[in-house]
């Protein structure tokens, strides 16, 4: 039986541009045994699925190698911040190199600039010998050309043998084709004079193309770096010891790596959980904003989870680890966060294609542009004119904008997503979210609690506390899911406490007990009638009033009296009314769908402001409505918590799974909300639509850049208005349209959920 198929990442290095992406993947793609690849310019990482008995890490690492690029090595075991850790120290030492590159071209470009202008004043030419400034500047030049310029032609040569263009294709054919008419001119001038052309030198072009190009690489480097800001902020709350309690009573401060499963590990006030577990004494109140984005700190007790990088606030408590390292759910948050910026967006592809066939087009062109003004141009003056244009087209062609257009955006904003606790699971699920129209949200967990609290305590006549402190001591007996709710309210509402003998449970029906001398019942009309008691009046009239809000009702009996009455239900979660207005603000319907009948359907709907619903749902429906509201030519996203949710989910066009759900459910949905809370559907829903909309500018302003860019380098205007574009100002705009694109992508950054 074959090996089940893996994935792997690899880090890239030496890609320039989308091309070297493409031409990367294409390498992967072709090795035997990989069944897709996938590499992303922004991260510099490709996402590999492949058969294990068919291909290997390292024939993946050579097929990258024989494409003319590197493969950083990823050490085995180690964790995701050690991982970004030395990837940051690899691109800090590339940043330093490529500054020193930076400032050899800027320095030596500014010799050269001021030199090369001599030539235009008569008076300084005639006490300057000619051919010894173009040797002077040629030594100038070499430097820039072979230091700072050097990758450019690396990668160049690497693409020509593997029958491959690429951005560096484009810098290199017009920098290189500059310098060697430059060559020539200094070396055998007289070659040109013979024939009627003066022998002009380019000295000042390349070297100024190579310093302003490398400008666009150190301010993109820079840039990039602000993109992955969100994942280095995740890495960083991550606590690097914990205190862990010895069995012989001795607390020891150990590094996290070195905690292990079922761990006694202690935590004072204001220190940051060290991994997730279940307290296991004392309580406090917990901040957990930074994995939920819930601005409130939350209380925990006994037998309640704890998470790794959360601030302990208040009081100390013991927890047992029950998951370290990759297992944690601030390493499970990071992966998600890695895979969805690995991931592409479907509105990518056509940059991808266009990408695939532009610099072999801009090549063309830009050798019709040097024929044509060959042809055309004044006999002395057209050879000049022709190299010149030809190097404008060339780079200012250079398609690294449309490389950057999609994948920053996505960077940025799965990133700040998790910051609000919207977890993307990839760029897929952040395009559907936009393209949604109708939410279907499941009532129970999702719009309501998902279980049953007290509403009403009715006891007309009676000492309210004094009954509920009776009822209290019933119910403290029993494991009903009722009993539990009655109990939680009456902790908070009548702290004394009675104690009960005597318990009996009536299945199905309700309990009684004795407490302080009284036989005291609570349970519903039937046990009430099989106890022979009766309701009065006023009783039985609220009890119908409760009823009709499609509220559970108990009765309560003290001494063989009915004196009291309970009201439960699945209340509606207190952010639900407002999140659902926000979500029907966007243009979107809200639809809900339920199991219960029609009646409680319809006072929930009515509550929280929802106008369609679906009733009497089986669980193995909820799919089938999914289907339905598709039918009505809809994009449907489809919002739940539980196992029965799951097919629900998967059907959806983007599914949206509520975190304190199962994770059944989360592994179906797109988006996992890490709280329980609807605002995150609204956040999710505005941020891919603000996503979205910068993705459309990045690759407007990349397409219409090199629409208008490359006529007017190739001298379309000239006819007209007499205009040429200098190559030294295509290269600035070439540098400039890369920088715009992440410009606008790092906006998403001040994105804030309302």
């Amino acid at each position: 039986m074959p090996d089940a198929p893996k994935t792997t990442t690899l880090d890239i290095e030496g890609m320039t541009c989308a091309s070297c992406a493409s031409f990367v993947e294409k390498s992967l793609s072709r090795t035997p045994g990989v069944q897709s690849a996938m590499v992303n310019f922004a991260t510099e990482k490709a996402t590999v699925h492949y058969l294990p008995d068919q291909a290997t890490p390292a024939t993946l690492k050579e097929a990258v190698v024989q494409a003319g690029y590197g493969v950083t090595e990823r050490a085995p075991d180690t964790s995701a911040a050690e991982r970004s850790a030395e990837i940051d120290r690899q691109k800090a030492i590339a940043y330093q190199k490529l500054k020193r590159r930076f400032w050899v071209a800027v320095v030596l470009a500014a010799i050269i600039m001021p030199l090369s202008m001599l030539m235009l004043w008569p008076a300084m030419m005639q006490r300057i010998n000619m051919q010894w400034l173009n040797y002077g500047l040629l030594a100038l030049t070499l430097p820039v050309l072979l230091y700072s310029g050097r990758e450019f032609y690396v990668s160049a040569w690497n693409g020509f043998k593997h029958r491959a263009a690429n951005m560096d294709t484009l810098i290199a054919v017009g920098t290189g084709a500059a310098f060697i008419y430059s060559l020539a001119a200094t070396v055998v001038p007289d070659f040109f004079m013979s024939r009627g052309i003066l022998p002009e030198v380019y000295y000042d072009t390349t070297a100024t193309i190579i310093a302003l190009i490398l400008l666009g690489k150190v301010m993109e480097m820079r840039a990039k770096t602000q993109t992955s800001a969100a994942m280095k902020s995740l890495l960083g709350l991550q606590a690097k010891t914990a205190r862990v309690a010895r069995a012989d009573g001795q607390e020891v401060d150990l590094p996290i790596e070195q905690v292990q499963l079922g761990d006694i590990v202690v935590v004072r006030p204001g220190e940051k959980v060290a991994t997730d577990g279940i307290m296991t004494a004392g309580h406090s109140s917990i901040d957990e904003a930074m994995l939920t984005g819930e601005s409130l700190p939350v209380e925990k007790r006994e037998g309640d989870p704890v998470f790794g990088a959360t601030l302990n606030k208040t009081g100390s408590f013991r927890f047992r680890v029950t998951k370290v390292g990759a297992d944690t759910m601030l390493a499970q948050i990071v992966k998600m966060v890695e895979d969805a910026q690995g991931s592409r967006a479907p509105i990518q592809r056509l940059a991808d294609k266009v990408s695939a066939i532009f610099v072999p087009t801009v090549v063309v062109i830009a050798i019709l542009t040097f024929v044509l003004w060959f042809d055309l141009a004044p006999v002395a003056t057209r050879l000049p004119l022709a190299l010149v244009n030809f190097v404008a087209v060339l780079i200012i062609a250079c398609p690294c904008a449309l490389g950057l257009a999609t994948p920053t955006a996505i960077m940025v904003s799965t990133g700040k997503g998790a910051e609000h606790g919207v977890l993307i699971r990839n760029a897929e699920a952040l395009e559907k979210a936009y393209q949604v129209n109708t939410v279907l949200l499941d009532k129970t967990g999702t719009i309501t609690r998902g279980e049953p609290a007290v509403t009403d305590f009715v006891a007309p006549g009676q000492d309210n506390s004094r009954l509920l402190q009776l009822v209290a001591a019933v119910e403290r007996q029993s494991e009903h899911p009722l009993a539990e709710a009655v109990v939680r309210y009456a902790d908070a509402n009548a702290p004394e406490k009675a104690t009960a003998t005597a318990f009996r449970a009536v299945e199905g029906k309700g309990a009684f007990a004795t407490v302080d001398g009284q036989v005291v019942l609570i349970g519903n009309r039937g046990l009430l009638a099989d106890e022979g008691i009766s309701l009065s009046e006023d009783l039985a009239a609220q009890a119908e009033q409760l009823l009709a809000q499609a509220k559970t009702v108990l009765y309560v009996a003290v001494a063989g009296q009915a004196v009291g009455l309970v009201g439960v239900a699945d209340t509606v979660r207190d952010t639900t009314v407002a999140a659902i207005q926000r979500l029907q603000a966007l243009g979107l319907e809200v639809v809900m769908m339920t199991g219960d009948n029609p009646q409680t359907a319809a006072q929930v709907a009515g509550q929280v402001g929802i106008k369609r619903f679906f009733a009497e749902v089986l669980p193995g429906d909820k799919a089938a409505k999914v289907k339905a509201l598709q039918a009505e030519g809809r994009t449907v996203a489809m919002v739940g918590d539980g196992i029965n949710d799951a097919p629900a989910l998967a059907q959806a066009d983007i599914g949206l799974a509520i975190g304190s759900g199962t994770d059944v459910a989360m592994e179906a949905a797109g988006i996992t909300l890490m709280r329980s809370d609807l605002n995150g559907v609204v956040t999710a829903i505005e941020l891919s639509r603000q996503t979205i909309r910068t993705i459309k500018q990045n690759l407007f302003f990349a397409f219409i850049y090199n629409v208008l860019g490359i006529p007017i380098a190739a001298g379309l205007l000239y006819p007209v208005f007499g205009w040429l574009l200098s190559p030294m100002i295509a290269a600035g705009a070439m540098a400039l349209s890369s920088v715009s694109v992440l410009t606008n992508s790092l906006r998403l950054r001040s994105f804030q959920a309302h």
